[in-house]
C-alpha cells in the first residue's frame, strides 16, 4: 500500500495529552477519520525532543517504552501509557536509505522509547496504538537544508505504506509565551508575523526559501531560539518528495505564542 503524503505536527505544549479545550486535540482525534483515512504499516516519526550528533534510529524489539521527558505537570499526565510495538524492520530500512544517500554514520538504539513529541500526538490520532512506530532523531548542529535532505532520502518509505510524521512546533519560545493574566486572547506580533510568513512560503512552494529560515523568516531567532521543534518539519517537507505540494491542515494558537500549525505535504505527479 503506497502513501502520498507526510505531515508536520505542532504537538505544542505536553497538556495537549490531557486538556479537552485545546483544538489542537481535537484535529488529532479527528486525522485518522478526516485526515489520512489510510491505516499505514508503520509509522516514523521524527521528533524535536530526540536531539544526537548524527543521525540514529530507535530499533525497540517489543513494545516501545513511554517517555516522560517534561517536568511539573499535573500527576495524571505520568500515568499515561503509549504501548506502541517497536519496528527493528524499519528502523534497519531507514539506517539503509539514508547510507545510500551518503549519510556515511547512522546509529541506532535498542533501548530509547518514546518522547512525548512522538507518543502524545500518536495517542489521539492513532489510539490503539497497533501500528508500530520508530523514531529518527535530529541535529541541531546542522541546519533546515540538511533535515530537508535526511528527508529526501527517506521518500522510498512512503511507498513502502510508511507514515512519516514530523513533530514539532510552528513557533516554540517558552520563555514569550502569555500565561496566567497575560493571555488576554490576542496573538503577539514575532509569533503571527513568523507563522504567516511559514504559511506563505510553504503553500507557494517556496522551500528553499524555509530551508533557509533564519535568513529568510521575519523574527526566526525569537519563534525558535533553538531550531529543535522546527527540523521536523524539514524532514517532513523532504520526504514527501520532489515537487510535493503544501497543505495547511490545522492552525490554532495557546498562550498568545505558540502555533499549533500543521501541514500536510503531497507528492504531486509533475
Amino acid at each position: 500500500m503506497g502513501l502520498k503524503e507526510t505531515f508536520y505536527i505542532s504537538h505544542g505544549s505536553p497538556t495537549l495529552s490531557i486538556d479537552e479545550s485545546l483544538p489542537a486535540r481535537s484535529f488529532l482525534q479527528s486525522f485518522r477519520h478526516e485526515v489520512f483515512p489510510e491505516k499505514p504499516k508503520s509509522i516514523l516519526v521524527i521528533s524535536g525532543h530526540w536531539e544526537t550528533s548524527e543521525p540514529t534510529v530507535n530499533a525497540v524489539a517489543g513494545v516501545n517504552n513511554t517517555i516522560y521527558d517534561f517536568y511539573g505537570f499535573p500527576e495524571k499526565m505520568y500515568k499515561l501509557k503509549y504501548p506502541a510495538p517497536g519496528s527493528p524492520e524499519l528502523a534497519n530500512r531507514v539506517k539503509e536509505l539514508l547510507k545510500e544517500s551518503g549519510f556515511k554514520r547512522v546509529h541506532e538504539d535498542k533501548k530509547r522509547g518514546l518522547d512525548h513529541g512522538a507518543w502524545v500526538p500518536l495517542m489521539l490520532m492513532y489510539p490503539a496504538a497497533d501500528i508500530p512506530v520508530c523514531q529518527l532523531s535530529i541535529q541541531t548542529n546542522r541546519d533546515g537544508t540538511y533535515h530537508y535532505n535526511l528527508g529526501k532520502a527517506l521518500a522510498p518509505l512512503k511507498e513502502e505504506g510508511v507514515l512519516v510524521v514530523g513533530s514539532g512546533a510552528t513557533t516554540h519560545n517558552l520563555s514569550r509565551l502569555r500565561r496566567g493574566s497575560n493571555n488576554d486572547g490576542s496573538v503577539v506580533t514575532w509569533a503571527l508575523e513568523f507563522d504567516n510568513w511559514l504559511k506563505g512560503a510553504l503553500l507557494e512552494g517556496r522551500f528553499e526559501d524555509v530551508n533557509h529560515y533564519e535568513e529568510k523568516a521575519p523574527y526566526a531567532k525569537v519563534a525558535h531560539p533553538s531550531p529543535d521543534h522546527f527540523y521536523p518539519l524539514h524532514v517532513a517537507m523532504g520526504a514527501a518528495g520532489e515537487n510535493a505540494e503544501s497543505e495547511l491542515i490545522h492552525h490554532s494558537w495557546s498562550y498568545g505564542a505558540l502555533s499549533y500549525a500543521s501541514y500536510k505535504f503531497k507528492a504531486t505527479s509533475e
